[in-house]
């Protein structure tokens, strides 16, 4: 029972921890080629659309990577010398000997996975591996923009210390995933980095001081509404938020566009012909987004990204045990993004597992049902 029980509480952990949701990580990736400089046009489309499709892929891996999670966010103000001095050694091997590797970790790792990743596209861009570079650029703009989601860089990620338990998800997902359209911009121009560590934590301390403008807005709507699952708080929240949240995905991607950039120049700024990017992975397949709300308690919504005018899709849930428990789609989708509601009634808490087969091909993703 303790097993179960713990492996509902790290599935529920991992998930709330997916910042900014599937929406807000596609934005954010897809803007980065308005920012980067005509010198790498050559990139555009399929090696941009690929760093776009592939965004949630370091969220996927949470399932089977035990490390996974620990790259996605910073505890900063658990650091006794953040909240002394407002920043922290940026150098991963000093804050290991001051605090310890286990307590470093817990704390979460964010920066120092970010640099890790950018160094890892660097030296494929130096050994001309495109396919790669385009894998490691969106794992990269995956932490850029974990990066600069305020509550991914506090140890009260989630208002369990102001008494406002949930407020990642009613403002990261439930919020960005209902203004979605709405969330439109363009960023600056990419720029040359000199000091790569540097900029990293300069934005982590710029982006942390968004946290209190989200716990208030929080706490106004619910205050004026009397409610979170309503509809007018999650409009109050956007209205009190929408400013500085375009702001911050914005230079997420004017950030991601830069490290791209510094990237390639530090790799001695490879050009390779046109067909060259031909066999980049996945550009064509259909994408099968995390289902929202997850966990949920009555219905979920689960989103498929086509890239075809025609896609024959096969969408089935599985139980624990591998039983099949209903079967949601099964027809071919149009171009473009496609949403089917599923609302198991007779069904109990649990985890649930959804599979997509398409053009030879089967992903799943994990639900949680909570009664």
């Amino acid at each position: 029972m303790k097993k179960t029980l713990f492996t509902l509480t790290a599935v529920m952990l991992g998930l709330m921890l997916s910042s900014w949701g599937y929406k807000g990580h596609y934005k954010i990736n897809q803007n980065m080629a308005v920012s980067i400089p005509e010198g790498l046009s050559f990139l555009k489309p399929d090696w941009t659309l690929s760093v776009t499709f592939h965004c949630s892929d370091a969220d996927n891996r949470k399932d089977t990577d035990p490390d996974e999670s620990a790259r996605h966010y910073i505890d900063i103000d658990n650091y006794t010398e953040f909240v002394q001095n407002g920043f922290i050694s940026p150098c991963f091997d000093t804050v290991v000997l001051q605090h310890g590797l286990a307590w470093v970790i817990d704390q979460g790792i964010l920066p120092w996975a970010t640099l890790a990743t950018f160094d890892s596209l660097r030296a494929a861009f130096q050994r001309g591996d495109w396919n790669q570079s385009a894998l490691f650029a969106a794992d990269l703009g995956h932490y850029v923009g974990d990066g600069h989601m305020p509550l991914h860089i506090t140890r009260n990620y989630n208002g369990q210390y102001t008494g406002q338990t949930g407020v990642h998800s009613r403002y990261e997902s439930k919020m960005i995933s209902r203004y979605d359209n709405q969330i439109v911009y363009t960023p600056d121009s990419a720029i040359l980095i000199n000091d790569v560590r540097g900029f990293v934590f300069s934005y982590l301390y710029n982006n942390y001081l968004y946290k209190d403008s989200i716990l208030l807005a929080d706490q106004y709507s619910y205050t004026v509404n009397g409610s979170y699952s309503s509809t007018a708080f999650t409009d109050t929240l956007w209205a009190k938020t929408k400013n500085f949240t375009l702001g911050l995905m914005s230079h997420a991607s004017y950030s991601l566009g830069s490290l791209i950039y510094t990237a390639w120049v530090q790799a001695g700024s490879p050009v390779f012909f046109p067909n060259a990017i031909e066999e980049i992975q996945d550009v064509s397949q259909i994408r099968f987004v995390q289902s929202f709300p997850n966990p949920f308690r009555k219905s979920t919504i689960i989103s498929l990204e086509s890239p075809g005018v025609h896609t024959s899709v096969t969408l089935e849930v599985y139980d624990c045990r591998g039983i099949l428990i209903d079967t949601l789609l099964n027809q071919t989708i149009p171009q473009g993004r496609f949403e089917i509601t599923w609302k198991p009634d007779e069904l109990d808490t649990g985890v649930y597992y959804c599979v997509m087969k398409s053009g030879g091909k089967t992903s799943t993703l994990k639900m949680v049902l909570v009664r």
